[in-house]
């Protein structure tokens, strides 16, 4: 089986915007593939706006994604179901906001990301494991980003990228 079958149905608008489109329904990796699936939206947004729009796009990713996980596991017997993957899109798009206007470097964010929400350092998997429900599996993705965006925003100037913070 390449997908897994949803808590809820696919149409449902907490099942779509949990799982990013179906993206976190991927029987392996589901995390990876919602970070993946996250880019071409962010690429969007900042053509569309810039770091702005970017910025407004995690917290309003960030604000639903409560809404869609808290529903989506209510709606299930997992606490934290992998195919909930907005969390990863939130925090791909904060670790994207220093590096936005410089595709160059999406590569590196991705990679970032995923090495930081994976291994989840000191407080990440404090955060995740403190909060109950959706604030716990939305706010240690937000964390991993800051991680993430940070280094990226450190290689980034180590690379001669001009700041535009």
């Amino acid at each position: 089986m390449m997908f897994k079958r949803p808590a809820l149905p696919f149409g449902h608008p907490a099942t779509l915007i949990a799982t990013w489109f179906g993206s976190g329904l991927a029987a392996k990796a589901p995390g990876t593939w919602g970070s993946l699936a996250a880019l071409p939206a962010a690429l969007l947004l900042v053509w569309l706006g810039g770091v702005w729009a970017l910025a407004a796009g995690v917290l309003v990713v960030f604000t639903i994604g409560l809404w869609a996980a808290g529903r989506y596991t209510a709606a299930g017997d997992d606490p934290d179901p992998g195919a909930v993957v907005i969390d990863e899109v939130a925090g791909q798009w904060l670790t994207l906001i220093p590096v936005a206007l410089d595709p160059r470097y999406y590569l590196l964010a991705f990679l970032l990301f995923r090495f930081f929400d994976i291994v989840k350092p000191w407080p990440i998997r404090r955060l995740e494991r403190g909060l109950p429900g959706a604030p716990g599996i939305m706010i240690d993705d937000i964390a991993a980003g800051a991680y993430a965006g940070t280094l990226c925003l450190i290689a980034s100037q180590l690379l001669g990228q001009e700041a535009w913070l």
